[in-house]
């Protein structure tokens, strides 16, 4: 076994279209790391599929801890996930199953969008800064905080939702069981089944992707659906900035690669809504990692062992 496989963490990162795995260094370097797509079905299929990740990944490497960052809502202290996009878990033992699979070894658990901001503080497009937002557009919209250099975890181990805070009171159901969520608007289904509504490709089988391709080509609609996503999001940076105080945004995730066509939007809305002196410098830009959540959740696993 090499030097490099005894001083690693095991990151994974858990989401509703993909779950991904890595041995992580101490100072960051994936060492060997792979991904699959989530797989519908129960409880048992879905981890079976995952532990077959963790295995393939460790393989005769022995991690020195175990960092997991999973799409919420969470019990950060049974272990337990219940994610919104993950149908087959509720109240899932993940920390114990994970723990079985790879013995004596610490195991944290966070969500998904706390992992995230925090690999974009440790190595991304935060480096430079000690307090930021993190936000994840993708199937969902999560989200996390880190406030001093450390992330705001929060007595559940939720918080800095973001895809929960409600901006339009009379808005549309979320999938959460609320109404009016960032997430109803800015997620990436939720503003294609908007624009399918509005008549944008009504019969055919499409995807944000494309719906970001005619949004750059011109199309009325997917540039409307495009608009209203980002002033959600939009609303949901301002309180969030007013309430902590913060500077700084990252936003990534597959919806974030529209690059301009959605950051151009955000960047308007923010500035048209952030007028409180302190948040009118407010600076929102793309993440720089295109896998902060799983080195997020190994910098999680090394912060055990220090």
């Amino acid at each position: 076994m090499s030097d490099d496989a005894v001083s690693t963490v095991l990151g994974i990162d858990i989401g509703g279209t993909k779950m991904a795995a890595a041995l992580v260094s101490a100072d960051g370097r994936i060492l060997t790391g792979d991904r699959i797509l989530t797989p519908a079905g129960g409880a048992d299929e879905v981890f079976a599929a995952l532990a077959e990740l963790i295995d393939k990944v460790r393989g005769d490497a022995t991690p020195l801890a175990v960092g997991i960052g999973s799409a919420g809502p969470l019990d950060q202290t049974h272990g337990l996930v219940s994610p919104v996009n993950i149908g087959g878990w509720r109240n899932f033992p993940l920390v114990d199953r994970v723990r079985a699979l790879v013995g004596d070894v610490p195991v944290t658990l966070g969500v998904d969008g706390h992992c995230f901001a925090l690999g974009e503080f440790w190595t991304g497009a935060g480096r430079e800064v000690d307090t930021l937002l993190g936000i994840v557009v993708s199937t969902g919209v999560g989200g996390g905080l880190v406030v001093d250099g450390k992330p705001l975890i929060g007595q559940s181990g939720n918080a800095a939702h973001i895809g929960h805070v409600v901006v339009d009171l009379d808005g549309e159901s979320c999938a959460c069981g609320s109404s009016g969520c960032v997430e109803a608007y800015a997620s990436g289904p939720r503003m294609v089944a908007r624009a399918k509504r509005r008549g944008w490709r009504a019969d055919e089988a499409v995807d944000a992707a494309v719906l970001a391709a005619d949004a750059a080509a011109g199309d009325e609609l997917a540039l409307a659906t495009f608009d209203d996503g980002a002033q959600a999001l939009a609303a949901g940076i301002v309180a969030t900035a007013v309430t902590v105080d913060l500077t700084t945004v990252v936003i990534g995730g597959g919806v974030a690669k529209a690059g301009p066509i959605l950051f151009d939007p955000v960047q308007a809305w923010v500035k048209r809504l952030a007028q409180l002196p302190f948040v009118t410098d407010l600076s929102v830009e793309p993440a720089q990692l295109d896998n902060a959540g799983l080195l997020g959740a190994a910098h999680q696993a090394w912060s055990t062992l220090s």
